[in-house]
């Protein structure tokens, strides 16, 4: 079956997921006089940075996502399929997909990334990921399930199980997380349970390496992991997982840790949404790119994002980090060389793809309220000043005016009095007679 899109007689670029990478690039191919088609297993873009936000009941799920029809209304050469791509025909030129067979002249691949359980499917089964809306949701229906039940629970030590909640990774997105169930902790839960002793309820935040967030500075650091401590995070450092299995956390060095709730956000891996024998994978299953970003192996395929790592870049003998930041300026990136080449047969010349290079804008975390750490160039800082900035980059970043004005409310409203009305568990019922 062919996918039902005419080609009408320009060039057609493929762009396989509709992430913040994939959306620059639709962006930045505006007006370029060819035809693109955006393929995702989702009719909408998530904003991973606010995912946490989801999961500690802060925000509601349509306010971190935008559909991708609304934002791609008025452009008659874009087009939209929502499936999943399951091969790639690089003779050929063809994408096999759930709705059928669909032709490129070009192909970005920006499909991301995935949780990694580095291998250990019962850890797959009994931990909670966060990197995607639908986690952030299951994850703060397990939170508020565990202290409804806590609430009537009369077994000492079922209880601590249930009032413990175990962070599994210490980079932005294992700090953010804990942050802000500390807040939830302090401000939170004693005004909705009031017959609950809350100096029972735990936040510990398990970390393998020696320091939290191993990528910036050890000042940033250490400061991360005081400001935690002081909201009253318990932080592991050095603690590396074996198991998790019937309520129990299991360490390599043999102690243990008895809780219902494990947050696991450990690593991530390239997303596997296709087989062809041509294709190089790195470490983590990254695709293999040279520095213009062409797959190795493939022709007119390029690869962007968490799901590509660059091999030849002496500033990065290691890959990329998988940021935002990167995925964009890579988008940036590949928009320029189709560009030159659609130029270059028009004129009919030859023209270099364009080399990539990355500008390290800066990182940042938050961690609790007028809380936050930042570097950016030779910049180190923070509290309310980096946490005020973390504020207004993120708000920016989200896409739609609605989107931007509701979080920014949201924001104001909880900084004011902590007064949120989205703890609230949405859940299937079990409908057999």
């Amino acid at each position: 079956m062919k996918a039902n899109i005419k080609h009408r007689g320009k060039t057609r670029i493929v762009v396989i997921g509709g992430g913040l990478g994939g959306l620059r690039l639709m962006k930045a191919l505006k007006g370029c006089g060819m035809q693109v088609v955006l393929v995702d297993r989702n009719n909408y873009h998530q904003f991973p940075p606010l995912i946490y936000q989801v999961a500690s009941a802060g925000l509601e799920p349509s306010s971190i996502s935008f559909p991708f029809r609304k934002m791609l209304q008025g452009r008659e050469e874009v087009f939209f399929r929502m499936g999943e791509v399951k091969s790639i025909d690089a003779n050929e030129k063809v994408l096999q997909t759930s709705f059928g067979k669909l032709y490129y002249d070009y192909l970005v691949i920006a499909a991301g990334a995935t949780t990694n359980f580095f291998g250990n499917e019962r850890m797959a089964r009994n931990v909670l990921p966060m990197k995607t809306v639908l986690d952030g949701m299951n994850l703060r229906n397990t939170i508020l399930s565990n202290l409804e039940r806590a609430e009537v629970e009369t077994d000492e030590e079922t209880l601590r199980a249930l009032l413990t909640v175990a962070v599994v990774g210490g980079g932005p997105s294992g700090v953010e997380i804990a942050g802000a169930l500390a807040e939830m902790k302090r401000t939170i839960v004693p005004r909705d349970y009031p017959d609950m002793d809350t100096a029972k309820m735990r936040i510990v935040l398990v970390n393998s390496d020696a320091r939290l967030l191993k990528s910036m500075d050890e000042a940033s650091s250490r400061r991360a992991e005081r400001d935690l401590t002081e909201m009253g995070v318990e932080v592991m450092p050095g603690a590396r997982v074996a198991d998790c299995r019937d309520g129990v956390l299991y360490m390599e060095d043999g102690s243990t840790l008895a809780t219902r709730t494990v947050i696991w956000v450990a690593g991530i891996r390239a997303n596997r949404f296709m087989s062809t024998p041509e294709m190089t994978l790195g470490a983590g299953g990254r695709i293999v790119t040279d520095t213009c970003l062409r797959v190795k192996g493939l022709n007119d395929v390029f690869a962007i994002g968490d799901v590509s790592i660059v091999d030849g870049d002496k500033d990065y003998p290691h890959g990329h980090p998988q940021l935002a930041q990167v995925a964009m300026q890579q988008a940036d990136c590949v928009a320029k060389t189709i560009k030159r080449r659609k130029s270059s047969e028009q004129r009919g010349g030859n023209v270099s793809d364009q080399v990539f290079r990355y500008r390290d804008l800066g990182t940042m975390a938050t961690i609790g309220r007028k809380k936050a750490v930042a570097e950016i160039a030779r910049l180190k800082f923070g509290g309310i000043t980096a946490w005020l900035l973390w504020l207004v980059v993120h708000l920016r970043s989200l896409l739609g005016v609605r989107n931007k004005i509701v979080v920014l409310i949201n924001w104001m409203w909880n900084y004011f009095n902590y007064r949120s009305s989205l703890r609230l568990i949405f859940r299937n019922e079990d409908k057999t007679v």
